[in-house]
C-alpha cells in the first residue's frame, strides 16, 4: 500500500502541475471553455458565464498549488480530499460531455494536447482511482521536509502561480500552442492533403418493411430494400484529417476577401472579437499605433464579429484610420488572447502579434 500511495502521490502530483500549467498559460482560453460548460446546451448555469475568468484563474491555480502540495506532503488531509472532490466533479462533467455529446474538447490540457470527451473521461476515471488510493493510504503521506521550508515552498506555489496567471493575462501566453502562433502560416494550416484520412460515417436507414420498422446499417450507399423508406440518421465513426484551421475568413457584407488580404506583404489586423466589450484603454492606443503602421507601408484592417453600428461608433469615437471587416468570434478569440488585440502578417504568415498592452513595444 506503501508503495502504491507514493507511486500515485507522484504521478497525480505532476500530472495536476502540468495540467494546470499548462492552462494557467492561458486562463482566457479556459474561461472560453468554460462559458461552453456553462451555456445552456450543456449545464445550462448561463449566470456563471460572467464570473468565467475568475473560476478559470481560481482552478488552474488551486490546480497547480494542489499539484505541489501533494509532492511536497504539505497539509495531506486538505490536498488529498481537495483532490478527490475536483476530480469527482471532472469525471462526472467529462461522462455528461462525453455521453451527451455536448463539449467535443473538455481543454484539460488547453491547446497543447486536444481529448476526445472519451478520453478525457477515461483520464478521469484513472485519476479517480489513483486519487482513492491516496484518500485509503493517507497515512503514507509525510512531509518531504521540515515545517518550515514546506511552508515556504507551499506559499510560494501560490504566489508564483497568481503571479504568472495575472502576467499571462496583461500581456499573452508565454507558450502559443495555436494554430496562429508566430511563425505559422495561415494558408498552410488551412490546406487538407489529397493524402488526408477522409471521414468515415455510419449510416442507419430505417424502412417499413411488411408492417415492421427494420434499420440497415450501411457506409453511405443506399440499401436494397423491398420496404418503403422512413428516414436515415448518420454518425461519424471516425472525422479524418481536420486541418488546424478551419473558419478564418475576412469577409465585406457583400464579398470574401481572405484570399486578398492573405496574399498582402505587409498587413496589420486588428481583432476586436467584440467592439461592445473591448478594452477602452487599448482602443484609445490603436490610433498612434495604426498611423504608424500605414506610414511604414503596412495594409491595416480590423477583424470583429460586430455589426456595422458598432463598427461606425467606434471608428467616429476613436477617430480610427482603417475599416472593420467579418470574421467568427470564436476564431478571433483563438486568434490571439486580448480585445483588442494586434497581429502582424506576411502573406499569411504570423510575423508577431500583441496584447494591446504591449503594442508600443512592436516595430515595423
Amino acid at each position: 500500500m506503501k508503495f502504491l500511495v507514493q507511486l500515485s502521490r507522484i504521478f497525480v502530483g505532476v500530472l495536476f502541475i502540468i495540467s494546470g500549467f499548462i492552462k494557467l498559460n492561458d486562463p482566457l482560453g479556459f474561461s472560453y471553455k468554460l462559458q461552453e460548460y456553462f451555456g445552456a446546451d450543456v449545464l445550462n448555469m448561463e449566470f456563471l458565464i460572467p464570473y468565467a475568468l475568475l473560476i478559470s484563474v481560481f482552478v488552474v491555480v488551486f490546480e497547480v498549488v494542489l499539484g505541489v502540495f501533494l509532492l511536497i506532503g504539505y497539509k495531506p488531509k486538505f490536498t488529498v480530499y481537495s483532490l478527490l472532490a475536483m476530480i469527482v466533479f471532472f469525471t462526472f462533467l467529462t461522462f455528461y460531455s462525453a455521453y451527451f455529446d455536448k463539449v467535443k474538447d473538455c481543454g484539460c490540457f488547453g491547446d497543447a494536447l486536444k481529448l476526445t470527451p472519451w478520453e478525457s473521461f477515461t483520464k478521469d476515471v484513472i485519476l479517480l482511482v489513483l486519487i482513492l488510493i491516496l484518500f485509503f493510504g493517507l497515512k503514507h503521506i509525510k512531509p518531504l521536509f521540515k515545517a518550515l521550508p514546506t511552508t515556504i515552498i507551499a506559499l510560494l506555489s501560490f504566489l508564483i502561480s497568481l503571479w504568472f496567471g495575472y502576467h499571462v493575462l496583461m500581456h499573452l501566453p508565454s507558450i502559443d500552442f495555436r494554430a496562429y502562433a508566430i511563425g505559422k502560416n495561415i494558408q498552410e494550416q488551412m490546406v487538407i492533403p489529397e493524402d488526408a484520412p477522409k471521414p468515415i460515417l455510419e449510416y442507419t436507414w430505417t424502412f417499413n418493411v411488411n408492417g415492421e420498422e427494420q434499420e440497415f446499417v450501411t457506409n453511405g450507399s443506399y440499401p436494397s430494400v423491398d420496404g418503403e423508406y422512413i428516414g436515415v440518421e448518420t454518425k461519424t465513426i471516425d472525422e479524418g484529417y481536420i486541418p488546424p484551421i478551419q473558419d478564418f475568413s475576412i469577409e465585406s457584407n457583400d464579398e470574401d476577401l481572405t484570399s486578398y488580404f492573405l496574399e498582402k506583404d505587409k498587413l496589420v489586423i486588428i481583432a476586436m472579437y467584440n467592439i461592445t466589450s473591448s478594452e477602452d484603454e487599448g482602443v484609445a492606443k490603436l490610433k498612434a499605433f495604426t498611423n504608424d503602421a500605414i506610414k511604414a507601408g503596412y495594409t491595416v484592417i480590423g477583424l470583429t464579429s460586430s455589426g456595422d453600428a458598432e463598427k461606425q461608433k467606434v471608428k467616429q469615437e476613436y477617430n480610427l484610420n482603417f475599416d472593420f471587416f467579418l470574421c467568427d468570434e470564436k476564431v478571433i478569440k483563438t486568434i490571439v488572447r486580448s480585445n483588442p488585440g494586434v497581429v502582424i502578417l506576411n502573406k499569411g504568415t504570423v510575423m508577431n502579434k500583441a496584447h494591446w498592452n504591449d503594442i508600443e513595444d512592436l516595430e515595423f
